[in-house]
């Protein structure tokens, strides 16, 4: 059901500036300003956190703007007690946006004795007294299953269909990569966005973090190759499958990654590597080296978010924002002609 009131923003830590800009957004199809809920969000010298939120919101939509990146536990322990502080102030329903849902690679038991963090932190979030989730490109969709309340998934296909189509100008020697198998479903999506071919590449692990070796499936001479992903990390994945791909005779090799975590060396790596470009979202905040790298990018998801946000709040479809014809009026002015 449509809510009576307006929705109302409170944002952590994690990406404060992607929560400016989603206010803004928002303030622009309103036409009245929004802006985050007044709100302190700290840390006692033992680094217990304390939030206090100096605004009424009691019967209100709130819609709490936290990514669960690193600081993956600080930022989640964070998103767990604004939930506490406005369910005890009586908001009336309580939303928590998570451009990036961490700990989302442990959905499954790969191994005896192991943990399925995914559900425990799905488990937390409900708890807590969340009555729904926002996020973007979930590692794995059957983490919609592990949520006993309503789950919106968002994609960033939508939009990198727009962005490639803006940049990459004639698409006939374009040509999307999965890098594994695991990926296939979501590069498929995209490849067929934008109609073009798909390539894979297949790797094998010795251990996590570590390639053992990787095979071309499709042929990628003189193409211009895209690899699509979900999560950048340390980047070691990324560029030795643009190392493959340009030593089977691709021309260029770009990627598209929605999350960038972009942890210890993965700068570094991007910057020596042979991949043209990365294109990540800003679903987490950029770090200095990330904004400086030359050969990264970066996109933002805030015009996608924060109609999804008044969608929800409205009562009316977020599954309209899949498609691409959607977005163009939403991401209206970045890419013009598309």
């Amino acid at each position: 059901m449509p809510n009576s009131s307006e929705p109302k923003l409170i944002a952590g830590n994690a990406n404060k500036d992607l929560a400016k800009t989603i206010a803004k957004r928002m303030s622009l199809h309103r036409g009245n300003k929004v802006a985050p809920v007044h709100a302190r969000v700290e840390r006692f010298n033992d680094g217990e956190i304390f939030v206090e939120v100096f605004e009424n919101v009691r019967g209100e939509d709130m819609f709490i703007i936290q990514s669960t990146s690193n600081p993956a536990n600080d930022n989640l322990m964070e998103l767990l007690i604004m939930t506490d502080a406005l369910r005890r102030s009586s908001a009336a329903r309580i939303t928590a946006v998570i451009p990036y849902f961490g700990y989302a690679r442990q959905d499954r038991r790969t191994k005896a004795r192991t943990p399925i963090s995914a559900k425990l932190v799905a488990n937390l979030i409900a708890e807590a007294g969340v009555e729904r989730v926002l996020t973007m490109d979930l590692h794995a969709a059957q983490i919609q299953g592990f949520f006993d309340l309503p789950v919106d998934n968002l994609y960033a296909s939508p939009i990198f269909a727009l962005d490639i189509l803006h940049h990459f100008g004639d698409m006939s020697d374009v040509m999307i990569v999965s890098p594994d198998v695991g990926g296939v479903a979501r590069a498929r999506e995209l490849a067929q966005r934008i109609k073009a071919p798909l390539s894979i590449v297949d790797k094998r692990r010795e251990k996590p973090g570590e390639i053992a070796e990787m095979t071309v499936i499709g042929n990628v001479k003189n193409k211009r190759c895209i690899i699509v992903d979900d999560i950048c990390d340390t980047a070691g994945t990324l560029c030795k499958a643009a190392e493959v791909l340009m030593d089977a005779g691709a021309t260029e090799v770009h990627s598209y990654i929605t999350h960038g975590v972009l942890s210890g060396p993965a700068v570094e790596r991007i910057t020596n590597s042979v991949m043209k470009s990365l294109v990540i979202t800003d679903s987490i905040e950029p770090t200095g080296p990330v904004q400086k790298c030359k050969n990264i990018r970066i996109v933002p998801i805030a015009p996608m978010l924060a109609q999804a946000i008044l969608n929800i709040s409205g009562g009316s479809s977020v599954s309209s924002l899949f498609d691409t014809d959607t977005l163009g009026p939403i991401y209206e002015g970045m890419y013009p002609g598309v």
